[in-house]
């Protein structure tokens, strides 16, 4: 495009000369074509150094960018060199740390099983210990029942009038010895037995509600003014151990309806 435009300029420059030859002899050819020549070369000059201008400045502002471009390149390069460079050539202390973490962390939870199966164990067999204390007696009372039962049938069979005299007045003082000895036999044994856990057990005597757990129910029958369910008789007496009952009483219920 340059070259067209000056050579358009030589051109013109050629036709103006032409006139000068044409112009009278007094007048200087050159003095036209070198105002002329003037008056063309300001433009040209002056969109050549515009164009040079831009060309330059177009040229800087696209190194500028292919130089950002190459640097953002280099990191994102040198990151993912030094992101496999990590991955490749581990710690090796770091690797043990780890694996000495780990070694804690089971061998702490080991230890807090064991310690808690410890504690578990340590209830269970302070709990056997005590319930082999409280029921070691069991099988012996058990034994001793059939005669305590005798004791209360020997005492219970003498009737209140012999003892009181009867109907002479005058009570036989060997029955009253013999009565005495065996009640007081009775109440030393029932309280040995007590500080050993065994309790003897008569609901009739609280007029106690019948309790399947705790009674057994031999017959019913109505009872005027007593309320159903309540025991109003006992056949045969209970015994508990530590509140763990080894001989329900023999009871009679009341029933009125």
């Amino acid at each position: 495009m340059i070259q067209q435009r000056v050579s358009r300029s030589l051109q013109l420059i050629a036709r103006q000369q032409r006139q000068c030859l044409r112009i009278p002899q007094h007048q200087s050819p050159f003095s036209t074509s070198s105002s002329a020549f003037r008056s063309l070369a300001p433009p040209i000059s002056q969109r050549l150094l515009q164009r040079r201008q831009y060309s330059s400045a177009q040229e800087a502002a696209e190194g500028k960018q292919g130089q950002a471009a190459s640097e953002g390149a280099s990191k994102e390069q040198l990151k993912a060199e030094e992101a496999t460079k990590t991955a490749g050539n581990e710690d090796p202390v770091q690797k043990e740390l780890e694996a000495k973490k780990k070694e804690v962390i089971d061998v702490t939870d080991k230890y807090k099983r064991q310690v808690a199966d410890y504690r578990n164990l340590q209830i269970q067999t302070r709990r056997e210990i005590t319930a082999a204390k409280d029921f070691a007696l069991q099988r012996f009372s058990q034994d001793l029942l059939e005669s305590i039962d005798n004791l209360d049938r020997a005492l219970s069979n003498v009737p209140e009038a012999s003892l009181a005299g009867g109907e002479g007045g005058g009570a036989n003082q060997d029955l009253l010895n013999l009565h005495s000895g065996l009640k007081m036999t009775e109440k030393i044994l029932l309280q040995t037995l007590s500080k050993h856990g065994l309790e003897r057990v008569d609901p009739s005597e609280g007029a106690e509600k019948f309790d399947p757990n705790k009674h057994e129910a031999v017959f019913q029958a109505p009872q005027p003014g007593k309320e159903d369910g309540t025991v109003f008789h006992t056949q045969q007496k209970g015994f508990t151990l530590n509140g763990r009952v080894i001989r329900p009483p023999k009871v009679g219920v009341v029933k009125n309806s």
